[in-house]
């Protein structure tokens, strides 16, 4: 009979402390020289000593067993770190890309940060991060006092119409003898001033509203249609519930009917011109063709009209699906590791030439821009009288990148802030940044956080574009421009109705000559800078009763509310 075949003996190591070995160990492990004992070697423990006793066994598995369970939470706890800082929005596309190079290429687009540089705070710098109240990690930066929002005062969005007019609202849905056709033109933001005074005159008029034409932009060759930008449905839904009818197209009927035409609304018009310069003809003809409606409506309107502006541009007015997932992305992306700063920049070259002023970058820009408004003195947008000097101290040209930094730095911005911008290509290029750059390393626009090819089917779509900017910049946690103008004005007003959320408003009048003062030691500076800043954070504005204020800016008093009482009622503080 065959002898008896040998039994085999193994003994269970945790992975963790197999990978804790070195090499040399691992190597001498293997080649240990035999032993003269009678027993045969292990073939897991080749040829090492064992244990006489079931005590000393039982002890060194015990030992193995303690130094692999740390092994493991360690590693456990730096995965559960790495993941947290990688909270990448599309799940989907994490799932797809498997290879350790498709993964360092997300990490890369979704934190601009590599990822052994997230491990450690980001940007290199080799930090560890804290742990927040909430019990989730964040970098020290998220912990620094300019993140925090301003005090809203209880103030938050209420469209509460009159009687009166909830009991004009049927006989005006009903009305199928008129329509309101509103060509707008300009820039993304441009045209959404427009829709919002088409809506307004509309139900001024007891119109239907045709779902407005958007003019090609020449300047950029953009021929995006309202559906490209904006939620049709959402449009058409959320006014068609109690303020104005609104159609896709003009009925069969008025295809062939000549409308009338008005390319030049007066500025500043009233409801009452309104109605005088139009309505008879509308009634008579049935459809109104406006154009050129930018600014063209009165700002002081009765409180139902200024509510429904303010339910236009806030709740009606919302980006086609399509534009608002890929804006809402790239936003998730920037907020991964924590806040960010959202800024618009105006320095453009057209920017310059309109406003009069100059880019500080160099003789060689000032001389650009200098011939350029010569060659086009028509480009100048108001008081060609006054000296660029005149211009910087009142307040009305765009910070530069230098002064944009400093006022930053003063206001207690962490070096390590996140910081995204938007806006057109600067004069000077990449160069014209570098003050801001060099400061703010973590410093990004959208094309550097799309992975390749995302912004690829939007390129010709300046609007889109635009639409994409406006996204993210709401969604920011502080906002600040470095210029007046549309977007900074559309994105104070929603700031504030959704809460006030922090948006900064530079007093250039009264900061820029300080920055023209070297002398002054910048603690000091810092200090000065904050304390002219102090109400000028998004809180609410409360200047009520002045005239001329856009609504859709300062949505205080009419289109919002505060509690004054222990009942839960809100009261809207104005008269009307």
């Amino acid at each position: 009979m065959s002898r008896a075949k040998k039994k085999l003996s193994y003994i269970s190591v945790p992975s963790q402390m197999v990978n804790s070995l070195s090499s040399f160990s691992i190597h001498s492990f293997l080649i240990s020289p035999k032993r003269t004992s009678s027993k045969p070697c292990n073939r897991i423990l080749p040829c090492w000593p064992l244990p006489a006793s079931p005590r000393s066994w039982f002890l060194c598995l015990f030992l193995f067993g303690l130094f692999g369970m740390i092994r493991l939470g360690y590693n456990l706890n730096s995965c559960a770190t790495l993941s947290q800082l990688r909270e990448f929005p599309k799940a989907q596309l994490g799932r797809e890309l498997r290879s350790s190079s498709d993964t360092q290429k997300i990490a890369t687009a979704a934190g601009g940060f590599s990822e052994p540089e997230a491990l450690n705070g980001g940007g290199g710098n080799g930090r560890l991060e804290t742990k927040s109240r909430g019990g989730r990690w964040r970098p020290p930066e998220e912990e620094n006092e300019f993140w925090k929002q301003p005090d809203g005062m209880g103030y938050r969005s209420c469209l509460d119409f009159s009687e009166e007019y909830r009991r004009e609202t049927p006989e005006i849905m009903r009305d199928r003898r008129k329509y309101l056709m509103v060509v707008a033109a300009g820039g993304l933001n441009q045209q959404r001033n427009q829709i919002v005074d088409a809506a307004v005159i509309a139900r001024i008029l007891g119109a239907a509203l045709v779902v407005p034409i958007l003019q090609v932009n020449l300047i950029w060759g953009d021929e995006s249609e309202f559906s490209d930008i904006f939620d049709v449905e959402q449009f058409k839904r959320v006014l068609l519930a109690d303020d104005v009818r609104v159609v896709s197209s003009l009925p069969s009927k008025h295809l062939r009917t000549r409308p009338v035409v008005d390319n030049l609304t007066p500025a500043h018009i009233s409801p009452d011109s309104i109605r005088a310069r139009y309505l008879r003809k509308l009634e008579r003809v049935g459809v109104l063709l406006l154009r050129g409606l930018d600014s063209r409506l009165s700002k002081d309107l009765p409180p139902d009209l200024q509510k429904l502006r303010c339910k236009v541009a806030f709740q009606a007015l919302r980006f086609a699906p399509r534009v608002q997932e890929i804006g809402d992305r790239l936003a998730e992306r920037m907020r991964s590791k924590g806040p960010y700063l959202a800024l618009h920049l105006r320095m453009e070259k057209d920017v310059w030439v309109r406003t009069g002023c100059l880019p500080g970058l160099s003789r060689k820009y000032d001389r650009l821009i200098n011939l350029e408004r010569e060659k086009h003195p028509e480009l100048l947008t108001a008081r060609s009288s006054m000296s660029y000097h005149d211009r910087k101290l009142a307040g009305l040209c765009p910070l530069n990148a230098m002064e944009v930094t400093r006022l930053l730095k003063a206001l207690g911005a962490p070096k390590g802030a996140r910081i995204y911008w938007a806006g057109g290509q600067p004069l000077g290029g990449r160069e014209a940044l570098q003050p801001l750059t060099r400061e703010f390393p973590n410093f990004f626009s959208k094309d550097d956080i799309a992975l390749p090819g995302e912004l690829e089917p939007f390129a010709s779509r300046a609007s889109v574009m635009a639409a994409i900017d406006f996204i993210i910049c709401e969604k920011s946690d502080v906002f600040m421009p470095s210029h007046g103008g549309n977007m900074g004005h559309a994105l104070q007003g929603k700031r504030a109705f959704e809460g006030h959320k922090k948006y900064i408003t530079p007093n250039k009048r009264q900061m820029l000559p300080y920055f023209l003062n070297s002398s002054i030691p910048e603690p000091e500076f810092s200090r000065i800078m904050t304390e002219l800043h102090r109400d000028s954070m998004g809180q609410p504005d409360l200047k009520i009763g002045k005239l001329g204020r856009d609504v859709t800016k300062f949505p205080i008093p009419h289109c919002m509310c505060t509690y004054i009482n222990n009942n839960n009622t809100l009261t809207t503080s104005h008269s009307s």
